[in-house]
């Protein structure tokens, strides 16, 4: 059994985001990169399930969409404990295109099992992982909190209103992690990171997509307004600033 698990290349949390003069690309410029953390989550419970199968696993591999300047990304996968890599050489302009893109990569090394995180710290589309299911006309399963392998059955655990599902599931699919997926995601140790250089990474030329978006710009939001504090004896202003600012009531 292979296993692809998707990442995304994104800035860090903490970064402070600035766009150019035409407010229409990022201005990347000091930005920390890192493993999307839904995709960090999926890549560590991937790895653990491996060290469990006793062999069912043959092979962990990560894959994403971009140029050369994500591979530094691409490598700290591969420290974590990825066995190999794939980069699909082209600039990831939407979920769309993206989702095309890894479908392709999948279907073209016969993966078993991909994994995907919910969603993206910087977009956050929440598409990813189903479009590429639909792409390789294989089922998904979406929102799980829980996987594991028991006597060769796959065993999933999803969140739904008021409760939990329970799955099992034939190969091959894809799987739409989110958080509860794994307690902490594994950090790469020293003699991960020496390993890390000379795992290959295959780069895959992109195929021919639809673009269905256009980037228009980005707008910074408004700056929040001052606090206003009211006397609590003074309900009358309070309601006031509710229903008339506010529109909460």
């Amino acid at each position: 059994m292979k296993v692809l698990v998707c990442i995304g290349h994104v800035p860090d949390t903490t970064t402070k985001i600035r766009f150019d003069a035409e407010m229409k690309n990022l201005d990347k410029t000091g930005v920390q990169w890192v493993i999307n953390p839904w995709d960090e989550l999926a890549l560590t419970r991937a790895l653990e399930l491996k060290e469990k199968s006793g062999g069912l696993i043959e092979k962990v591999s990560v894959i994403t969409v971009g140029k050369a300047d994500v591979e530094p990304t691409i490598r700290k996968a591969l420290a974590i404990g990825a066995d190999d890599a794939f980069r699909v050489d082209a600039e990831p302009l939407d979920s769309y295109t993206i989702a095309a893109q890894i479908a392709n990569v999948a279907k073209t090394e016969a993966f078993d099992i991909v994994f995907a995180g919910i969603e993206s710290s910087d977009f956050n589309s929440a598409a990813v992982g189903s479009m590429i299911a639909e792409f390789m006309d294989i089922p998904s399963v979406s929102a799980i909190s829980f996987f594991d392998i028991e006597n060769g059955k796959i065993i999933i655990k999803r969140d739904i209103d008021g409760g939990k599902e329970t799955i099992t599931i034939n190969t091959p699919f894809v799987a739409i992690v989110q958080k509860g997926i794994c307690i902490n995601p594994r950090i790469a140790a020293m003699r991960g990171i020496m390993m890390a250089r000379t795992k290959p990474i295959k780069v895959y030329t992109p195929v021919e997509t639809e673009v269905l978006t256009e980037l228009v710009g980005f707008e910074i939001p408004a700056p929040k307004a001052e606090c206003k504090m009211i006397a609590p004896e003074d309900t009358d202003k309070l309601f006031e600033l509710l229903h008339g600012e506010a529109k909460v009531i």
